[in-house]
Order: C-alpha cells, then sequence, then structure tokens
C-alpha cells in the first residue's frame, strides 16, 4: 500500500482545515455512544479523519434507501475510530459502502453429510469483501452504533475485516509493526481462539461472542467489537488479549470507562 501520494495528501490536508458542520456533531453526539470517552484532541482528530473519509468512499442506498447525511457520518464516526492512532491510508482498497434499509440474505455453501455441496440462504447484518466493497444493514448499524452495552457492532466488525485484509489475507492477523509483534499476537490470539472454541463445545459463557469461534478472521472481528465497545470487561476476563488489542490499534478504551 502506498501511503504517498502528493496530490491526495493536498486535498486531504484541504479537508482537515475545513469545519466540521455542526450537523455532523450532532448526528455523533446522538448516534455514537463510544464517541462519548473521547478526549478533545481525539474527537478534533476523529472528526479530520470523517471528513476525509466521506470525500473519499462512496455511499450507495440499496432497497431504495435514500442515503443521507446521518447514515454516512453514523458509518463514518464508527469506521475511522479504528483508525484513530493507527499508521492508515483510510482502509485503501474499500471504494463503496452499501447500505441496505434491513438485514439482506446472502448464498452460503455447505458440505451435506453424504459430501454433496447444497446452498442456503442466510440472513447477515454486514458483508466485507476483498472486491473493495461493505455492505450494511441500516437498523444493525444505527442500532449497534447506539448500544454499547451488548458488544456488538456490525460497523466495526466489517471494517476490522477491512484492516485484517490489508496484507492480502483474512486470516485474523493484521498488518503489525514488527516481528516479534506477530510471534506474540500468533501466540496470544492461537490460544485465545482454541480457548474459545472450547468453551463453545462445552456451553461455557464468555464475554466473546460464539461467532468468534468460527474462524481467526471472524475472531479478530468479534474480538474489536469487544475492544471498543466493552473494554472493561474484555481485560478483566482477558488481559493478555486486551494487551495485545491495546497494542495493535493504539488505544486504551478501558480508560475511557473509568
Amino acid at each position: 500500500m502506498s501511503f504517498f501520494h502528493p496530490f491526495r495528501d493536498h486535498r486531504r490536508k484541504a479537508l482537515e482545515l475545513m469545519p466540521f458542520p455542526m450537523k455532523w456533531s450532532d448526528i455523533i453526539e446522538k448516534n455514537v455512544s463510544c464517541y462519548q470517552g473521547l478526549q478533545a484532541t481525539e474527537r478534533d482528530h476523529l472528526e479530520d479523519l470523517i471528513k476525509v473519509f466521506i470525500n473519499e468512499k462512496n455511499f450507495e442506498g440499496c432497497g431504495g434507501l435514500i442515503i443521507t447525511d446521518e447514515i454516512k457520518v453514523t458509518v463514518a464516526a464508527q469506521a475511522c475510530l479504528l483508525l484513530l492512532n493507527l499508521k492508515h491510508n483510510y482502509y485503501d482498497q474499500l471504494v463503496s459502502i452499501l447500505i441496505y434499509p434491513a438485514g439482506f440474505k446472502i448464498k452460503q455453501a455447505q458440505r451435506t453429510a453424504i459430501g454433496t455441496i447444497s446452498e442456503s440462504d442466510m440472513a447477515v447484518s454486514g458483508l466485507s469483501s476483498s472486491g473493495g466493497v461493505i455492505v450494511l444493514s441500516w437498523p444493525d448499524t444505527i442500532g449497534g452504533s447506539k448500544n454499547e452495552q451488548d458488544g456488538m457492532n456490525v460497523v466495526f466488525h466489517e471494517f476490522a475485516h477491512q484492516l485484517d485484509q490489508l496484507d492480502g489475507v483474512m486470516n485474523g492477523a493484521p498488518v503489525l509493526g514488527s516481528t516479534s509483534m506477530y510471534r506474540e499476537w500468533g501466540s496470544v490470539l492461537s490460544t485465545e481462539y482454541k480457548q474459545l472454541r472450547e468453551d463453545v463445545s462445552r456451553h461455557r459463557h464468555s464475554v466473546i461472542r460464539a461467532y468468534g469461534a468460527t474462524q481467526p478472521a471472524e475472531f479478530f472481528a468479534v474480538v474489536t467489537e469487544l475492544f471498543f465497545e466493552k473494554p472493561v470487561q474484555l481485560k478483566r476476563d482477558h488481559p493478555e488479549l486486551y494487551e495485545e488489542f491495546k497494542e495493535y490499534y493504539c488505544q486504551d478504551p478501558a480508560t475511557r470507562k473509568e
């Protein structure tokens, strides 16, 4: 990924210097619960990220949904919160964000007991593709954005997948800063992922929801949701896992809850 591009960087600087619309601030205050704990400098930086993000990404309404400032700002604020302290290029592989007025269905292939492949419709609230597209259900987006008590947030989840695949593969290991970080990340997340799979198989409670046990990529996305929405519980129950995410995102959201 290339971070240096003179014309683009000049345009981004110009966008950052523009005042943040008061209407957008009102939307974030109303819709994005995780915004409340940010410090003033973090809020200022987040606003700069939002201005660039909205300018560069294409938002498209599907199923008759009309794209409004509320939709764009609500999605952008959460997507950019993940980027707050990362070295990043605004999810450069992402081109379009498709928003549906309700949940939608995708085809899922499954192998039957006799070895044949069957397809079924699976209801989902979000989808992240490697082809430059994220698909979101607006009711699930706004619901997850306003409620951080459930530890579920479709925007955090799908944009975590975008971060995961920046190295070309979605495998639960985003781009890290050093070999030692990869080694520690692999050790901790492998152990925690195996533990979650065992907890799910034995029907034991975990603050990490069961969907994270389906594959490492989903584990990373599910824990990202928890890291930003229920960081105190994650830190209490899984301190080593919390530290890995704290080091990756360069944020400590548990302190925002104190």
